[in-house]
């Protein structure tokens, strides 16, 4: 059985969140407890954010996007189990694992329909609800969404991927692994090259709190399985696609000029779509938090349509 229950601030709660109220969504899996933390703040309409799965996903990406929309909607952002604050198991991490928790985190915490905004992975997630409960969304705007992790972009060796995958998720080696790749060295690299448009955002101070939620408790389970693909939502882009065909609820996509090429295209993809509200801002694979602002504003208005 799944419950609610409010949990008492902590400085890495107002360091890493939003400032609003944060509470515990306990849902049940695999025979496990999983408690998942979500934070609320504003009055109105509610709208849920939806972080982008990566190493360093906390609900904390959203913060800016979530202070602008508070003054109009009630906004609730998550920490996907295994990410951010929520706790991080040794669990099989995979595709069935969130569809689950979506739609029966989603049935729990609102009682009417709501506007979604889901980036990167999340937006594979959020398609999939809106074919299985689509009473249960009234919006939805997808940023920068990718459907493929860093490796099974790279290529599809989807065989040396696991084997990849259950190496990190040795106590020893694996642990090693992690570590070479969330160094803050590495994590500002990345961030230069395929999140973040304007690098000279990328300093110091900025890529602390990322390397922060990196060093919890598991931290290398549920990143290991999007990295290599695991929590790829589909395997290739006529499913994504057959999905957004079958959608008849108002749908907005966002994409960054500057994301890297062969994301890019997959973006550029559902331009071409029937039905989908298309819009191109500054920015990248991050652009949802980089561009804030210029995100609030369209999802602001498209709301309230």
């Amino acid at each position: 059985m799944s419950a609610l229950s409010p949990l008492q601030p902590t400085s890495t709660a107002a360091a890493f969140g939003l400032a609003g109220n944060v509470n515990e969504y306990v849902w049940a899996w695999a025979g496990q407890q999983l408690p998942v933390i979500y934070e609320t703040l504003g009055q109105g309409p509610p709208v849920l954010l939806l972080p982008a799965f990566s190493t360093v996903s906390t609900r904390a990406e959203m913060r800016g996007l979530a202070e602008r929309l508070a003054s109009q909607f009630q906004v609730t952002a998550l920490d996907w189990p295994g990410f951010g604050q929520s706790p991080r198991p040794p669990l099989d991490y995979r595709p069935a694992l969130y569809h689950q928790f979506l739609k029966q985190f989603v049935k729990a915490v609102f009682d009417i329909p709501i506007g979604v905004v889901a980036a990167g992975h999340a937006a594979g997630y959020v398609m999939h609800l809106a074919q299985q409960a689509p009473q249960a969304l009234s919006r939805i705007v997808l940023v920068a969404p990718t459907w493929r992790g860093p490796l099974t972009t790279m290529g599809e060796h989807r065989q040396l991927y696991k084997i990849l995958r259950n190496l990190v998720r040795t106590p020893l080696v694996g642990q090693a692994l992690y570590k070479l790749n969330t160094t803050p060295s590495f994590l500002s690299l990345m961030y230069r090259r395929h999140v973040y448009a304007d690098a000279a955002k990328v300093t110091p101070g900025f890529i602390q709190p990322k390397y922060h939620t990196t060093q919890q408790p598991g931290a290398r389970f549920a990143p290991a399985a999007f990295v290599t693909g695991a929590l790829d939502p589909v395997r290739d882009r006529s499913e994504l696609l057959s999905w957004f065909q079958s959608v008849s609820m108002p749908l907005m996509v966002v994409v960054g000029e500057q994301s890297p090429a062969k994301s890019k295209a997959e973006m550029e993809a559902l331009a071409e779509l029937p039905g989908v509200e298309f819009r191109r801002l500054p920015g990248s694979l991050g652009l949802h938090e980089e561009y804030a602002a210029e995100v609030a504003e369209g999802n602001s208005t498209f709301f309230k349509t």
